[in-house]
């Protein structure tokens, strides 16, 4: 009689693995998963139904493409925070970081709306 094994998950192969490595390999495994994260901003979301699926500040409609080119005009951080009273500095600083990471993106999102 034929006994099945039990498939491990992704999850519980991971754990095995965590448990056989050294620090410094875990520390690399971190940094690769971080890295690979990066495409996740936090404070920073896009929904199809708000602003046209343009990547937007939460609790806001506040596209990050507007704030990267205010600051490309010369728009001081201090005055975004004046002329958006609902943004926070941490807003703007996960707008940059969102900005550097999904440059291509932003660039097209300003042309395109230059082009309205």
């Amino acid at each position: 009689m034929m006994t099945l094994a039990k498939e491990m998950t992704v999850l519980e192969q991971a754990n095995q693995l965590l448990l056989s490595m050294k620090r410094a390999e875990k520390a690399q495994l971190l940094q690769w998963v971080v890295r690979d994260l990066g495409d996740t901003a936090p404070g920073i979301e896009s929904n199809p139904n708000v602003c046209g699926g343009s990547a937007c500040i939460v609790r806001t409609r506040i596209p990050v493409w507007v704030l990267e080119q205010a600051r490309r005009l010369g728009t001081r951080e201090a005055d975004l925070l004046l002329c958006y009273p609902s943004l926070r500095a941490e807003d703007l600083t996960n707008a940059w970081a969102y900005v550097r990471s999904h440059q291509a993106e932003i660039e097209q999102q300003i042309r395109e709306n230059e082009e309205d």
